[in-house]
């Protein structure tokens, strides 16, 4: 019952916002923030991805961005992260999440089984040169590399045949 109350109300502010264009910004920005605290952190499961992103962002905006500029302004000079982490690109392997990371604390590269591939100029370079930044330009004091259960790219590659021939 709950949950049908907050859609509503959520859906007549829409409507509010979308009906009386002559708002003025604070109150617009008063609307947008009880539509976000009435959704909480999860956005209802049927919204399309294009809608999730926009609430993730909202949200995030409001309950992160305007509540702490000094941080933001601090973050918009440049990573100055003291730690880097590996970790797989696996959604359900979050190194922010999992380790309660805070914005802007950790340089991340997130790829398939969180793989660093050997050192070649030509072939990876992406990941070389995101080691490379981070070493000698952010000064990386620590590297952390995370794996996890059920890894699906490390369950991959255990099944390529010793003799390089391509699995099937």
């Amino acid at each position: 019952m709950a949950i049908q109350s907050s859609e509503q109300a959520i859906e007549q502010l829409k409507n509010l916002l979308r009906e009386k264009e002559e708002l003025n910004e604070v109150v617009t920005t008063k609307i947008e923030e009880l539509i976000v605290e009435l959704k909480g952190f999860h956005p209802h499961p049927n919204n399309t991805a294009e809608q999730r992103i926009i609430d993730g962002f909202t949200y995030f905006k409001l309950n992160n961005f305007d509540k702490n500029p000094e941080l933001y302004e601090q973050l918009a000079k440049g990573p100055s992260s003291k730690l880097m982490v590996f970790s797989c690109s696996d959604p359900r392997a979050s190194p922010d999440i999992i380790l309660n990371f805070q914005l802007g604390e950790t340089f991340v590269i997130r790829n398939i089984a969180n793989m660093i591939p050997a050192f070649n100029q030509l072939r990876y370079s992406g990941v070389g040169a995101t080691i490379e930044f981070a070493i000698e330009v952010l000064k990386v004091e620590n590297i952390l590399v995370i794996g996890h259960s059920g890894c699906g790219g490390i369950q991959r590659l255990m099944t390529h045949p010793e003799d390089g021939s391509i699995p099937l």
